[in-house]
């Protein structure tokens, strides 16, 4: 274990796959989170002391240099889906990555890793968007050889899209969608990681890379796909975009007047991501370029979603049983 890996929200939904792989290669790992008391878990991902949550803000140029020190190479994954406070877009996309960046050169590190997204463009309607391309365009200010990826919808075990809609269901038979015709390309979390990893090594060429799974499917073919692996039936409701900025309007003033307390499951922004498709582009490197082959959703779903279906783990035992009774 000789070089030592800063991962910026290694904590977080794709941080932690990152972290493990670092770990199991043999890395000494340190990650870098808002809230180390509750990313203890980090730890079991390596030996006695290889793994270790800290304190950071990015926010503060001082709590990101303790970060980085003696750091060999740095993964950046923070980003945020909804503005909270001094959590803005602009504030941890677009600051944040720059800071970490700039700070990294000053200290020499060689290896750079950005964790950004499909449809990071700077004219993008979409705040999120702007302010993740804004982010890439100021690591590369400060790291010209660094590695940015761009996934599309990322899924796995904690993911807040498959867990989030299947979690729905529970509510009645009617499963509503904003954009049910955009397109999605989702890929498999440990994928990401994978990608994260040939970057932080030195293996991957430096440059932008579109990170989509072997499929393509409309966000209303996710959801009945999920509803297969759920043992469901829903009817999926596509919700139009205007009906959708209502919506959004009407929890905006909620959120407003509760100072934040209660937050509603669309913003004015997300609909204008999901106005977009997001898949790669193909004016970009991708998988086949790190030479790695990316799972397909029908090979994961199963292995977590099963906890959402009528009878949970004992589904399958039953759907068996049913077939043996039907050829006696």
């Amino acid at each position: 274990m000789t070089r030592l890996v800063t991962i910026f929200g290694g904590s977080g939904f794709v941080g932690r796959y990152i972290a493990r792989r670092a770990a199991a290669e043999g890395w000494r790992v340190r990650v870098a989170c808002r809230r180390p008391e509750e990313a203890g878990f980090v730890r079991t991902y390596g030996v006695v002391g290889q793994v270790e949550p800290i304190f950071c803000n990015i926010r503060d140029d001082a709590s990101v240099a303790q970060a980085l020190n003696g750091a060999d190479a740095v993964a950046n994954c923070v980003g945020v889906l909804d503005e909270s406070g001094k959590n803005t877009f602009e504030a941890v996309q677009d600051e944040g990555a720059t800071r970490i960046a700039r700070l990294a050169a000053a200290d020499g590190v060689r290896d750079f890793v950005q964790i950004s997204a499909i449809g990071a463009e700077a004219d993008s309607d979409s705040a999120y968007a702007r302010t993740k391309a804004a982010g890439e365009a100021g690591v590369l200010q400060h790291m010209p050889q660094a590695v940015i990826l761009r996934p599309s919808i990322v899924f796995g075990a904690e993911d807040e899209f498959f867990n989030r809609f299947a979690g729905m269901t529970r509510f009645g038979p009617v499963l509503p969608v904003v954009g049910g015709d955009t397109k999605f390309q989702p890929v498999w979390v440990d994928d990401v990681a994978r990608a994260a990893m040939a970057g932080l090594s030195g293996t991957a060429k430096p440059g932008i890379y579109e990170l989509g799974g072997p499929d393509t499917h409309t966000f209303r073919e996710l959801m009945q796909q999920m509803l297969h692996v759920i043992r469901k039936n829903r009817f999926v409701a596509n919700v139009p975009f205007g009906i959708a900025n209502l919506m959004a309007s009407g929890f905006g003033a909620v959120r407003a007047l509760t100072f934040g307390l209660i937050k509603g499951p669309i913003t004015h922004d997300q609909v204008a991501n999901l106005r977009q498709d997001n898949v790669v582009s193909g004016t970009h490197m991708g998988f086949d370029d790190l030479g790695i082959q990316p799972a397909a959703m029908e090979a994961v779903l199963p292995d977590y979603l099963w906890r959402f279906r009528p009878s949970g783990q004992y589904s399958t035992v039953k759907e068996s049983a049913k077939k043996l009774r039907n050829q006696i």
